[in-house]
């Protein structure tokens, strides 16, 4: 049986508070009504993008995860014909390069896989799969997944429901970052995120979507505003899902790139008439509860209006035919900056004036003695007077067909930290320095500003210092483990299935599709 039948079915359902009986409940209910059940290898795929009590509204929720999967286990136990449950497990990998094993304990998964005896995956400690792509419209003709996803038969996907400062939204499609680790996620990380989401919709497609938007994020992704909307939307498609999903907050599905571009490809429809609503909450009550929602999708020189930091920005390469990298650097700042207030009440008064620029700039840059000037990016240039010196920088940046995934390097947490603490120690007596990388992180961002703004370091916190090293420790003590085992970090795919057989992205793909 097909599970992503014409027509796509999306259910709204009302749940009060993070109450994993109540949530397990709803979520089998859920199941039965799309008449699903789970199978062979599941696994379960939630928004762990950071975690702590900093973070708190920037994840799915454990207590979320936990009514998933024990409904999932209802479902598999409950009699009826099928296939058998091989496995369960939740996997993730977790954004801004601090290892996967640090976001579970800190969000309190840690307490939840014991609570619940379920299986992980840290996606960073798996070997990563090569999965070919033949479509039309792919910036690339193979990209990399960990192998848990591409050996899932049964795939849930359970993101939290958030604005983005990138993609205006992140719901389930945009979940589909955290299937890749840190090498090959950041590749294409730029101006063309949005199509890196499509593109990624071909290694797998869920059979299963539960959206965690009891209490919602607004205006970012890593930081966000909580709004309670009360909500859980489970469905059977995807794009079908995150069309709802943007109609609740007064979005056109068709304005975010990710989501028009999957239903194009045959992945799902986004005309609301040709999906089936149902659930105890209609689609104008929820849209009650979300009314004024904010997707945060702001230009970084209107973000940074009234503050020391005076951003700049110029288009990203001229063969990308746009004028701005939303899926780069500039949103990338912004996100750094929230983190660096939330961990330093004093980070806006500490912060010196300094400029930023990004991408292609044309334009003067009123920078006063003492003022830094700091060129972020690869792509970034810029030619005129500085002090009156005059000043050219030149792009550095690398056409994407030079930037192949089988060789991409991975930059973890403190060897970034390394090569940004040597680059701005040389740079400490200049006017302007440079902060390499396509895109440069927000981990690297946040790092920059901390040591040129004198603020509190996160990863330096009392509270996570400690956390933070003994996850980054044990994460490079397995994949050294599996080297010495012989288990290669990249394997060329497709992977095998639950029935031996191999199944390619486009076959993945046609179960995703509408007749």
């Amino acid at each position: 049986m097909n599970p992503n039948a014409t027509p796509p079915r999306v259910i709204l359902r009302h749940c009060a508070e993070y109450e994993p009986e109540a949530i397990r409940k709803i979520v089998a209910e859920g199941l039965e009504t799309l008449g699903l059940r789970p199978f062979g290898r599941t696994l379960v795929k939630p928004n762990v993008v950071s975690s702590g009590q900093m973070f708190k509204h920037a994840y799915t929720r454990p207590e979320f995860i936990e009514g998933v999967v024990r409904a999932l286990r209802d479902r598999a136990a409950a009699p009826g014909p099928g296939p058998a449950l091989d496995e369960l497990a939740v996997g993730e990998r977790c954004g801004i390069t601090i290892p996967t094993r640090y976001a579970f304990a800190g969000a309190g998964y840690d307490e939840m896989f014991k609570r619940v005896g379920v299986k992980h995956y840290c996606f960073e400690e798996e070997p990563q799969v090569e999965i070919p792509l033949t479509h039309a419209g792919r910036l690339r003709d193979y990209l990399y997944t960990s192998e848990p996803v591409a050996r899932a038969d049964f795939f849930v996907n359970c993101p939290k429901f958030k604005a983005h400062p990138w993609t205006t939204v992140t719901f389930s499609m945009k979940n589909y970052i955290g299937i890749q680790d840190d090498r090959h996620r950041l590749i294409d990380h730029d101006q063309r995120l949005d199509e890196k989401v499509a593109d990624l919709q071909y290694v797998v497609q869920p059979r299963f979507i539960a959206i965690d938007a009891i209490i919602a994020g607004e205006g970012r992704m890593l930081t966000p505003i909580p709004r309670s909307l009360n909500l859980i939307l489970m469905g059977n498609n995807q794009p079908a899902i995150d069309a709802v999903a943007c109609a609740i907050i007064g979005v056109d599905a068709r304005d975010v790139a990710h989501i028009r571009l999957a239903s194009d490809r045959g992945f799902g429809p986004i005309d609301l008439a040709k999906i089936e609503l149902s659930g105890d909450v209609t689609l104008e009550e929820a849209r009650a509860r979300a009314k004024g929602f904010k997707v945060g999708l702001v230009r970084v020189e209107k973000y940074f209006e009234g503050s020391k930091i005076t951003a700049y920005a110029g288009p990203p390469p001229d063969s990308e035919k746009t004028d701005y990298c939303w899926g780069g650097c500039p949103g990338a700042i912004e996100e750094a900056i929230e983190i660096l207030r939330l961990f330093d009440q004093q980070c806006d008064e500490k912060m010196p004036k300094m400029h930023v620029i990004f991408g292609d700039y044309r334009g003067p840059i009123d920078a006063k003695p003492g003022e830094k000037v700091i060129f972020i990016g690869d792509c970034a240039q810029w030619q005129g007077k500085l002090q009156g010196e005059d000043v050219k920088i030149s792009s550095l940046y690398q056409q994407r067909s030079t930037k192949d995934p089988r060789h991409a390097q991975g930059n973890d947490l403190y060897r970034r930290m390394v090569t940004i603490t040597a680059e701005l120690f040389q740079a400490r007596n200049d006017d302007y320095l440079r902060l390499k990388g396509c895109p440069v992180s927000v981990s690297a961002q946040v790092f920059s500003l901390c040591t040129l703004g004198g603020t509190k370091n996160p990863l330096f916190d009392k509270h996570e210092v400690v956390g933070v090293n003994k996850a980054y420790f044990e994460w490079k003590a397995v994949t050294a483990a599996n080297r010495l085992r012989g288990i290669p970090y990249q394997k060329v795919g497709p992977a095998r299935r639950g029935d031996g057989r191999p199944e390619l992205p486009t076959e993945t793909a046609e179960r995703g599709k509408t007749s």
